[in-house]
């Protein structure tokens, strides 16, 4: 009773004055008629000498009105008649139609929606704290929900709309609603003792979001996006604690991946003094051998971690035969990786440039890293307003004859970068028809679609969603997680307590959640390459490398009592 009572309150609250005016004004109008036909009834029976109680004008009108019409009072004149008639017509139009969508519209749905806004929660418990907060559901917060989740972050995401609210509720989402703009909502979502806040929207909302949340704390760390470079010092302004640039950070990390043109290490990623880098095997004598024939970690100390063949990750053993489209992923200190470049580096200049299929933000991030790094390229945009230099070739990269005039046919690799999956996945496919031998470089928008376009022919693909995710995630566990390519991850946990004393042979990690040690972090030192009889100790952090299915694989089996570092 009492939760009817909140909801009709609601219902008939200020903000439903109008309805609850329109509502008292029909029935008072009906009641008004109802009593003129009564009150008509009557001088019309004295016309016909019949006489009747007022309560009985009462009950024949109401039965005419609502057709029932049980016939037990009727009219012997056309007169009466007639009165009847317009009486049955009135009735069918104001009981039938008008009271029906009358009484819906102005009480019934009112309080329908007020029942359905009492699920979405209005604020966060008061002893919140050490949450994450949301300002937006977008393919970034899909992906840094799960990866929250499998950290075991509290989060919350804030809907304005109230049926945006309750779907993301129905999909097992914490959800809070409440405006972007109002210093309020922060403070119902415990705002103050946060650890972090995402503003995920448009460079004016993220500022918006930013400038009002600091209105309430001045400490709680603001993660914001920036599409603009203007916008980065505005945003900074507003109090954002972390501003990155999502679109342009997608485009170096694609760069970063053109090889070919040299067959030196190129790092990739780094937690503190641990380096990861990726070095092709084409052109090297290593080509032919196995990894243990190779003797890497003898003769130089690094590892080789895993391998890449066409776009396909795999953890090596002893007897993986290194071909010419292998590429190594290394681990090692910045020695080990000039001791590697001084063996098995070299560099060939490209007679022909890298292809960048795109010229939007991301496109330009890509072709503003290969110009820093001295490698040549070539921009295909259809957009006549993007076209800058005589590096973009205006057209359709659909068009045969554009990629022949931009240089298909010798180009060492392609980035393709538009932000249309579909658009991706055709041209991969048309790429890898016209040059079945070239390095084919691609950018996801959604995680769905990175499947699609490995089987289409691309080597890498990166997703915007989770290089972002990824980076966010990183502002909360700082040289804790690093992506290095769709899927694969380098992380940091501490030692479970199952795993004390035990060597990292004895450990059998990799046998059971096919994640490799890559180092450990013991008493502020960081051992790379650790020998197999090295033993795990209660204050040591492990850095470890693992697919994605392989992480949640070893955080499911060690979920109880992992000491990650906070």
């Amino acid at each position: 009773m009492k939760f009817l009572m909140g909801q009709l309150v609601y219902a008939f609250g200020k903000r439903q004055e109008r309805n609850v005016k329109i509502l008292l004004k029909f029935f008072l109008i009906l009641l008004a008629l109802i009593t003129v036909y009564s009150v008509l009834f009557h001088f019309l029976m004295v016309l016909e000498n019949r006489e009747f109680s007022w309560i009985t004008g009462f009950y024949w009108t109401l039965t005419v009105m609502s057709t029932l019409g049980f016939g037990d009072i009727t009219f012997t004149s056309d007169i009466g008649r007639l009165f009847c008639m317009v009486v049955l017509l009135s009735g069918i139009i104001l009981l039938l139609i008008m009271l029906p969508f009358t009484f819906i519209q102005f009480f019934y749905a009112p309080w329908l929606e007020a029942q359905t806004r009492a699920r979405a929660p209005r604020e966060l418990p008061e002893d919140t704290k050490g949450h994450v907060i949301l300002t937006s559901y977008d393919p970034i917060t899909m992906n840094l929900v799960d990866r929250l989740r499998q950290y075991q972050y509290e989060y919350v995401i804030v809907a304005e709309d109230i049926p945006k609210a309750l779907e993301l509720i129905d999909l097992d989402y914490e959800v809070v609603a409440g405006e972007l703009g109002n210093p309020e909502t922060y403070r119902r979502l415990r705002a103050q003792k946060a650890a972090l806040v995402v503003a995920n929207s448009n460079d004016m909302m993220n500022t918006n979001i930013a400038f009002t949340i600091r209105e309430i704390s001045k400490e709680v760390p603001i993660a914001a996006n920036a599409d603009l470079d203007d916008s980065v010092d505005i945003l900074q302004l507003a109090g954002s604690t972390y501003v990155f640039q999502f679109m342009k950070l997608l485009g170096q990390s694609l760069s970063r991946r053109v090889i070919g043109t040299s067959t030196r290490a190129n790092v990739i990623g780094s937690i503190e003094s641990l380096l990861i880098a990726e070095a092709p095997a084409m052109r090297t004598p290593l080509v032919g051998r196995t990894l243990k024939e190779s003797r890497l970690r003898e003769t130089i100390g690094i590892t080789v971690v895993g391998v890449w063949e066409r776009g396909t990750f795999e953890i090596p053993n002893a007897t993986t035969v290194i071909n010419s489209t292998t590429v190594f992923l290394l681990a090692g200190s910045a020695e080990q990786l000039k001791s590697y470049d001084e063996h098995f580096g070299g560099y060939q200049k490209s007679p022909a440039p890298v292809l960048v299929l795109g010229g939007g933000r991301v496109g330009r991030a890509a072709a503003e890293a290969l110009e820093e790094g001295g490698v040549d390229y070539r921009i295909i945009e259809k957009n006549k307003r993007l076209i800058e230099d005589d590096r973009y070739i205006y057209g359709s990269a659909a068009d045969i004859d554009i990629l022949t005039r931009a240089g298909i046919q010798e180009a060492p690799s392609v980035i393709i970068t538009t932000h249309d999956d579909p658009t991706n996945i055709y041209l991969t496919i048309y790429c890898r028809r016209l040059r079945p031998d070239i390095q084919i470089i691609s950018r996801a928008t959604l995680d769905r679609s990175i499947s699609k376009l490995h089987t289409a022919g691309a080597d890498l693909v990166m997703s915007y969603a989770s290089l972002a995710a990824n980076t966010i995630l990183n502002v909360l566990k700082p040289d804790e997680v690093l992506m290095l390519a769709e899927g694969l991850n380098v992380f940091r946990v501490g030692v479970h307590a199952a795993l004390l004393g035990k060597s990292l042979a004895e450990s059998q990690i990799r046998v059971q959640t096919d994640c490799s040690v890559i180092a450990i972090n013991q008493d502020g030192k960081m051992v790379i390459n650790p020998d197999p009889s090295v033993c795990f100790r209660e204050k040591d952090e492990l850095i470890m490398i693992g697919a994605d299915n392989a992480e949640k694989r070893f955080f499911k089996m060690y979920s109880e009592g992992v000491n990650l570092k906070s």
